[in-house]
């Protein structure tokens, strides 16, 4: 499971600029709530072989009592909860002020590992005059960085990921059962989530509510449906039924996130009264990004009319579009309406995932493919594809080879996969297509 990092300070210490180097680039934001300042950015970001994720907040007063300030403090405590460590980020040549002991304070209370950064520190010596004053928060040792600069950020990371490295007992682990199917029924609050799945078990064995403390702690049911074995990944904050004093379903983005990071199929659930938003369209781009097998179904379908229905699926076609590979099915779950075949698409996808594809059909679709419609010249060289094979699955991955093959457009690459996904039946999964090149870019330059 991915970590979880959170960046925490007063404002204009440079938080965002250090989200934007952890996560490379602005296109790394996977949910952006009310697209404001003072609101939770999510970030995918990678060391290594090790990814994570880091949330950007808002600036911090935790003792704030009213207006934005106190719509900023709720959503980094927020931040907070769902993360494994925090770096609290201060301004170097600002120095200390009242609002940096107060958030000393609370991290210190809440005992979360917190790396200390001082930012804007070009120029400056870790351990120097300049920066002594800030061990007076009483978080140990100083690191000096300039995110502006790019100074500091690689050790930065590997400080903020050492304790979190996974134990034995986590590397040892048994190998997953290849036959269970893993499902994450993901989607943004009050879609029925909850009320789907409880239908699907038969029973309310789950309830949703929420409660401090728990927001972190993963849930997965496992249950069998005509001799397939599930194992539900829990997105929507349920628990079993115990002492409940609530019934509200939590949304946290971290679980959503890393439950399909750990699922082999995503069922998006849309709610049909509310048509497709701002969150909806972030969810599915990141169930695009992680490769995961995907079946679409708009719930709450009977609460609407005609109008209504038509002008979500013109929504889905404009805001989904590149999900177009998934199946949509319209359901109602309280009222347990069209169900049944969304069973059949979650098995269909994830069998599409995990197609195997052999090296000689690979390569006569390639070049039956090529014969039918050339990819387009650039300058002096048309790219030459030779042959293609599968490098892996879940999703699929097809590698072509030929030459000056780093000049094939978008355009051709999608055609290429219309006809590799018609050919294998490949529905509800996202494919990747790579090109490999030669390292001679002079093998096959067009004569005039």
């Amino acid at each position: 499971m991915k970590p979880v990092i959170a960046l925490v300070g007063r404002p204009n210490v440079g938080k965002s600029t250090i989200f934007n180097r952890l996560t490379k680039s602005r296109d790394a934001i996977v949910a952006d709530f009310a697209g404001l300042t003072r609101d939770r950015h999510y970030g995918n970001g990678q060391l290594g072989s090790q990814e994570y994720i880091v949330i950007d907040t808002g600036g911090f007063e935790p003792d704030a009592a009213s207006g934005i300030y106190k719509e900023m403090a709720k959503q980094t405590r927020q931040a907070v909860a769902e993360a494994d460590v925090v770096i609290f980020v201060v301004d170097a040549r600002a120095g200390l002020n009242a609002q940096d002991y107060d958030i000393a304070k609370y991290l210190r209370k809440l005992g979360i590992p917190t790396l200390l950064a001082a930012n804007k520190a070009e120029g400056m010596q870790e351990g120097g005059v300049q920066l002594s004053e800030f061990f007076e928060l009483g978080l140990g040792e100083v690191l000096a960085v300039s995110a502006s600069h790019g100074q500091g950020m690689r050790m930065l990371i590997d400080m903020a990921l050492e304790p979190l490295k996974l134990s034995e007992s986590d590397e040892n682990a048994e190998p997953e059962d290849p036959t269970v199917i893993k499902l994450a029924v993901a989607g943004r609050p009050n879609v029925g989530k909850s009320t789907l799945i409880n239908t699907w078990l038969g029973e309310e064995r789950l309830v949703a509510f929420d409660m401090p403390g728990t927001t972190r702690d993963a849930i997965s049911v496992p249950f069998e449906r005509a001799g397939q074995k599930f194992e539900l990944i829990d997105t929507a904050g349920l628990r079993r039924r115990g002492k409940v004093f609530e019934a509200i379903e939590k949304f946290s983005v971290v679980k959503t996130l890393q439950a399909i990071e750990n699922s082999n199929v995503a069922l998006l659930l849309l709610d049909a009264t509310q048509g497709v938003t701002d969150q909806d369209a972030h969810i599915a781009g990141y169930i695009l990004e992680s490769g995961r097998a995907v079946v679409l179904a708009i719930n709450k379908w009977d609460a609407v009319d005609s109008y209504q229905r038509e002008t979500l699926e013109r929504s889905i076609e404009t805001r989904l579009g590149f999900l177009k590979f998934a199946a949509i099915h319209r359901i109602s779950a309280i009222k347990r309406q069209g169900l049944a075949p969304v069973w059949k698409s979650i098995i269909q996808a994830h069998a599409s995932a995990n197609r195997k594809m052999s090296t000689p059909v690979l390569t006569r679709l390639l070049l039956e493919a090529v014969q039918f419609q050339q990819p387009q010249r650039s300058g002096m060289f048309r790219p030459k594809m030779r042959y293609a094979h599968q490098g892996g699955m879940n999703p699929p991955i097809i590698i072509v080879h030929g030459n000056s093959l780093e000049h094939v457009s978008e355009s051709y690459k999608r055609y290429l996969e219309g006809r590799f996904r018609k050919e294998f039946d490949l529905v509800g999964t996202p494919m990747r297509i790579q090109m490999k090149t030669s390292s001679n870019p002079f093998t096959d330059k067009d004569s005039a």
